[in-house]
């Protein structure tokens, strides 16, 4: 799955193209490097998110292309 859509999955970030714009400004790391929208998200990788003056550190634990609302949480476990 593509990283902008697994932001938006998991309700990271609510939209989209935030997380595109997000990405493309460099604001998102995977693994400890500068990720594009269009990385492939996979098991195992440590993303970093900076929004504002939030950063948020996460594990990706699985990839589900649709999820609900109230699962969203268990698809990554945050890192302090």
């Amino acid at each position: 799955m593509r990283l902008d859509k697994f932001l938006k999955v998991s309700r990271i970030i609510k939209r989209r193209t935030i997380a595109n714009e997000a990405c493309d400004a460099g604001r998102i790391t995977v693994n400890g490097r500068n990720a594009k929208a269009s990385y492939n998200v996979n098991v195992g990788d440590k993303v970093e998110v900076e929004l504002g003056n939030r950063k948020i550190k996460f594990k990706v634990i699985k990839v589900n292309e649709c999820i609900k609302k109230e699962e969203a949480q268990s698809m990554y476990e945050m890192i302090d």
